[in-house]
C-alpha cells in the first residue's frame, strides 16, 4: 500500500524581477563612499577626476565624499558599479552600497540640529 503525500509549496526568495517594475522593493539607490589620498598634487587630481567622473555618471553629492544615484533596480546599480571600477583612482578606499528605495525612505536627515524631511526619489519618467 502507498501513502501519497501533498507536496507542500517550498517558500521562494523574492528577487527584484518578482516586483512590479516600480515597486520600492526594486528600485535602488546606490551610494558610493571613499577615502582617498590627497598627500600629493598628483593625488589630489586623481580624487578630483574620480569626484567629477560620479558626477559625469549621475551621482549627486550628499557630502564631501558621499554621494548617491537612483538606480532602476539591482542589475542597473551593479552596471553603475562596473563604470566605477573603471575610473578608480590608485590608493585610497572606496565602498559602494545599494539598498531599496522603501529602506532609503527611512533615512533620517539633520541640517544644522533641525531635522529635515526625507528627500523624495526622482521622476522616472518624463514627458515631451
Amino acid at each position: 500500500m502507498t501513502t501519497s503525500r501533498a507536496r507542500t509549496p517550498s517558500k521562494k526568495r523574492a528577487t527584484t524581477k518578482d516586483y512590479p517594475p516600480l515597486c520600492g522593493y526594486r528600485l535602488m539607490w546606490l551610494m558610493v563612499m571613499f577615502d582617498l589620498p590627497v598627500d600629493t598634487a598628483e593625488n589630489r587630481k586623481a580624487a578630483n577626476d574620480f569626484r567629477h567622473e560620479l558626477l559625469n555618471f549621475g551621482f549627486e553629492r550628499c557630502q564631501y565624499s558621499v554621494y548617491v544615484r537612483f538606480c532602476e533596480g539591482r542589475e542597473q546599480a551593479e552596471t553603475r558599479i562596473r563604470r566605477i571600477r573603471s575610473e578608480l583612482p590608485d590608493g585610497g578606499k572606496v565602498y559602494c552600497l545599494y539598498f531599496t528605495d522603501k529602506q532609503y525612505q527611512g533615512i533620517v536627515r539633520f541640517d544644522d540640529r533641525k531635522r529635515v524631511e526625507s528627500p523624495q526619489k526622482p521622476c522616472q519618467y518624463v514627458m515631451f
